[in-house]
């Protein structure tokens, strides 16, 4: 029986890759693509622009196109769901009724496409080879304060994320000096490092209850492009459950900048 699958593409390397395993795992794939993404032509039957302002036209699509089961990759753009969901069509409503927290926004969508036969999936079959493990993966290893900083980060960052305020924080002397909310680990990264100066230490953490069928958490070289400019000097995630996209190019920048990258199981 042929298996249709949907990758609803945000921004982003990921998509593309995501698609290419789809395919290499005997999915027929269909690509709706809500942002500018490469990658997907190689792999997806057919690619269709779409937007959040036109919900239903993207039901229309998965209906059309037989689909069976979606995975969503990429990077969708919270505020742009905050600037337009509530103008959209009566599907887009039907979201902005149910709340803009993320798990208010997943327990809506599984619903709406369980509805049409469609199961969402888990994204990490799709994207296990950019899956950290455990170690440093820079030259460089966490100083004795530097790991003082990042024990004490993740005490704080996975409270914050079982809650689902963010999940990152920046901390230096310590002192948490940023911590994550809508705006994004980049972004967090820039304002706790412009108040700390240099040495400032990022930490990302995950909920144990996190929902990869939506989001896995992601680092690469925007994120280490952020830190060395603001001086930071190590960066801390969470084991198998961040994905350290582009990584060599990633890992250039950290050595570089003398930043240690570290997976921590």
């Amino acid at each position: 029986m042929e298996r249709r699958l949907a990758v609803m593409a945000g921004a982003g390397v990921l998509p593309g890759r995501a698609a290419a395993e789809a395919a290499r795992r005997g999915w027929r794939v269909v690509a709706l693509a809500f942002d500018e993404v490469a990658g997907l032509d190689a792999h997806a039957e057919r690619v269709v622009p779409s937007a959040i302002t036109d919900i239903q036209a993207v039901l229309q699509t998965l209906r059309g196109e037989r689909v069976q089961a979606a995975v969503f990759v990429g990077k969708f753009w919270k505020q742009r769901v905050f600037d337009e969901v509530g103008e959209t069509d009566e599907a887009g409503r039907r979201l902005a009724r149910a709340g803009l927290s993320d798990a208010a926004l997943s327990a809506t969508v599984v619903a709406t496409l369980a509805e049409m036969g469609i199961e969402v999936l888990d994204q990490r079959p799709f994207l296990s080879p950019w899956i950290m493990g455990p170690g440093t993966v820079t030259s460089r290893e966490p100083s004795p304060d530097e790991w003082d900083e990042i024990r004490a980060g993740f005490a704080l960052a996975r409270r914050l994320a079982e809650h689902g305020i963010g999940q990152t924080v920046v901390r230096s002397r310590g002192v948490t000096l940023a911590v994550e909310a809508a705006e994004g680990t980049d972004e967090t990264i820039r304002r706790g490092a412009k108040l700390a100066g240099r040495g400032a230490v990022v930490v990302k953490a995950v909920a144990a209850g996190h929902d990869f069928r939506f989001d896995i958490p992601t680092v690469g070289p925007a994120t280490l492009a952020a830190m060395a400019e603001g001086g930071a000097t190590a960066l801390a995630v969470d084991g198998g459950k961040v994905l350290f996209v582009e990584r060599d190019e990633a890992v250039r920048i950290a050595d570089r900048a003398g930043i240690t990258v570290v997976s921590v199981p």
